[in-house]
């Protein structure tokens, strides 16, 4: 049966997602996961909710999913230990860097990946299980066919996301609030722009960015049939009516083996939508039906107060079946036991029955009295009795042995696993390079790539898997300068479009071409395998010393550090690896599985000049990323090449000029002013995240 994870903003929302089914719930402590605006746990908090949970059979899993800095890790690997020792069951993770912490800290806890890491293929669930990882939470865009294919083979579980918001960006790879607003979303602190307005004709009149929540309840049994473990509920932020309301939906349906009816669908709207539901992305129908905001809505004052009597007051809305046992015989105490559905046991003994003197204790008042299980959480499914004739034992000690026992049963399910902890060390100190950093240079086509560029001698030129493929000649001509070519791997690649990534590479390796720029886990594996040597790219999320530890230890020859760093952070890191950062360029801000462009104009017109216009007359780039997908630019470029001093003294490997919408003449302006020749300054430009605070 599937596994239904509930989101628990609060304690609260904890008794409304138990009370009304659900097999697990997630929640945060701290300040390191990715709803740190959610109402999160203190630890008093979070340990009275995991006994709360593991006492009606409901598992916990603590949410550390978000990117921290080396002055977090040491807090962040004393809260793991605790997690750990209050016995919850799993954590969800973002970084590499966590990871490593993990092992050491709270080495026993099982970890599961979370969505942001945006594993959306077979080989980026088999690393996360080289890893070591028990679970991983796969991007919500996944059709069924690809979701069918990862679960066929995985040697792991998987989860999906069946019900919330829908992200336009994929997960762990949005950085538009960030850049933008200075709050980011792999920090937990997503501002929401995508809900924002924007337009393509100067106006921002649409909302091209915003999706409607997503609902998967007519596809629950088709789901269980792939192969899928757990499915998964979003909501951390909103309120515990809203918690019961969808899990209990979900819950029934599961357990009757069924899909939600059309009352429940209704309960599921009212609780909360945008302009109703989508199962686009899983059915394959993307188009404009899948795009919706919140409108002005009224609270379903009757739907709420029905779903907080479900868990509010003193009763039981959630009962865990257990089967009772007893042995009533002649001079010897009365034997009552009890069992769980997970095995634990329970048994107690009471006074020795007396002679009948009226009325003889028969098995069936005996079975009457055992299963009157009243306020606990537990539900009597069957009572197997041996009593022997013509005895009598006063009801209220079998009324204070049932008490007695179901409350040893509950003892027995709080019984904290035997797990080891550690310290957290973070080993070897690296110092920093004396040398200057040298320049990289990354285009999205080929044809900005020029001999003017090339005779400037660039340490590497990163060039799109597919673009040198499809023009070898380019790739000969950087080699012929003595450039070192490195195939840039898509950050997102489907199982259904490895064969076109594997040609493109297999291309490249006959050209010449050795090294690749990875930014997702999964093609990382596959150029691997291909015989490539690696270097990791802003996608997967360098924000630490033991993210690069982890990196090198995974045969990374270099690491790019995250553009959410201050250039204090970045000089400060330990670099065991030879660590660049993007030094010039549009930032990216998204990664869409929409074709916006086509979405608007219903053409893929992804060669012209695509661009999203804000409330504030912003322009911002769209451009055509592998796969059909689009990535929107940010309106102004990253500048720095007249503050050499700056990034020159953060003991980096190489500073990367990332080329987007210039054409091959400013490449070559751009370059030359990052080498001190020229005067070239774009129109209009931007420090980044580099000089201020990111939430």
């Amino acid at each position: 049966m599937l596994e239904l994870l509930a989101p628990a903003g609060s304690p609260e929302a904890v008794a409304a997602a138990v009370q009304n089914g659900a097999d697990a719930v997630y929640l945060g402590f701290g300040d390191f996961n990715a709803r740190r605006s959610a109402k999160n746990f203190t630890q008093e908090e979070a340990a009275a909710a995991v006994s709360y949970c593991h006492l009606r059979g409901t598992k916990v899993y603590l949410t550390l999913n978000t990117l921290l800095t080396d002055r977090e890790l040491p807090a962040a690997a004393q809260l793991a230990v605790q997690a750990s020792e209050m016995g919850v069951d799993a954590v969800l993770i973002q970084d590499l860097g966590v990871l490593r912490m993990l092992k050491q800290a709270a080495p026993d806890l099982e970890v599961h990946a979370s969505t942001q890491m945006t594993i959306h293929s077979l080989d980026g669930v088999l690393r996360c299980a080289d890893l070591g990882m028990k679970r991983v939470v796969l991007s919500r865009e996944l059709d069924r066919t690809q979701i069918a294919n990862i679960c066929a083979h995985s040697p792991i579980e998987i989860e999906v996301f069946v019900h919330g918001a829908l992200c336009m960006c994929y997960s762990g790879q949005c950085f538009f609030s960030s850049v933008i607003g200075g709050r980011s979303g792999n920090r937990g602190m997503c501002a929401q722009p995508c809900r924002l307005p924007y337009g393509w004709s100067g106006k921002a009149n649409e909302y091209p960015l915003s999706l409607k929540d997503m609902s998967l309840a007519g596809h629950l049994r088709e789901l269980e049939q792939l192969g899928v473990a757990c499915v998964k509920l979003e909501g951390r932020m909103k309120r515990p009516e809203y918690v019961a309301v969808v899990t209990g939906v979900y819950s029934r349906a599961i357990r009757e083996n069924r899909e939600p009816t059309p009352e429940e669908l209704e309960q599921l709207r009212l609780a909360f939508s945008r302009d109703g539901f989508t199962d686009g992305y899983f059915v394959q129908k993307t188009g404009r039906e899948m795009f919706g905001v919140r409108g002005e809505t009224e609270e379903p004052k009757d739907l709420f107060t029905l779903a907080r009597s479900t868990y509010q007051g003193e009763g039981e809305n959630r009962k865990t079946p257990v089967e009772m046992y007893a042995r009533i015989r002649a001079g010897q105490p009365a034997q009552i036991a009890a069992r769980d559905t997970f095995g634990h046991m329970a048994s107690v003994e009471g006074p020795v029955p007396e002679k009948a003197v009226r009325v003889a204790l028969t098995p069936e008042k005996l079975r009457d009295q055992l299963s009157r299980t009243g306020g606990t959480p537990f539900q009597c499914s069957q009572v197997m009795a041996q009593v022997e004739d013509g005895l009598s034992l006063p009801l209220s000690a079998l009324n204070g042995l049932r008490r007695q026992v179901l409350e040893e049963l509950g003892k027995q399910r709080l019984i904290l696993p035997a797990r080891q902890t550690g310290e957290f060390r973070p080993g070897v100190r690296y110092e920093n390079t004396k040398k200057p950093p040298v320049f990289t240079v990354s285009v999205r086509l080929a044809k900005q790539v020029s001999p003017e560029l090339l005779k400037r001698k660039p340490a590497v030129l990163y060039l799109p898997a597919g673009e040198g493929a499809e023009n070898p000649k380019i790739v000969q001509l950087a080699q012929q300068y003595g450039v070192e070519v490195a195939a840039v791997l898509p950050r997102v690649c489907w199982d259904s479009q490895r064969r076109e990534l594997d040609a493109s590479l297999c291309r490249l390796r006959e050209l010449g071409v050795t090294q690749a720029l990875a930014g997702n886990l999964g093609p990382a594996r596959q150029a691997q395998g291909l015989g490539f040597a690696l270097r990791a790219d802003y996608g997967l999320g360098v924000y630490n010393s033991q993210t690069l530890k982890e990196l090198k230890r995974l045969s990374f020859l270099s690491a790019t550090a995250s553009f959410e760093l201050k250039l204090a952070q970045i000089r400060d890191l330990s670099k065991g690896l030879p660590v660049e950062m993007l030094g010039y360029g549009r930032l990216p801000l998204m990664l869409t599985e929409h074709c916006i462009i086509h979405h608007h104009s219903g053409q893929h017109t992804c060669a012209n000049l695509n661009q999203l216009t804000d409330r504030k007359g912003e322009r911002f780039p769209v451009v055509q990323a592998f796969g059909c997908r689009n990535e929107i630019l940010n309106c102004k470029k990253l500048f720095l090449a007249d503050k050499p001093r700056d990034y020159q003294r953060l003991g980096l490997w190489a500073v990367r000029l990332a080329f987007t919408t210039e054409n091959a003449a400013e490449c070559v302006q751009v370059l030359d002013r990052y080498l001190g020749r020229g005067d070239y300054k774009p129109n209009e430009w931007t420090r980044g995240l580099y000089y201020r605070d990111v939430e």
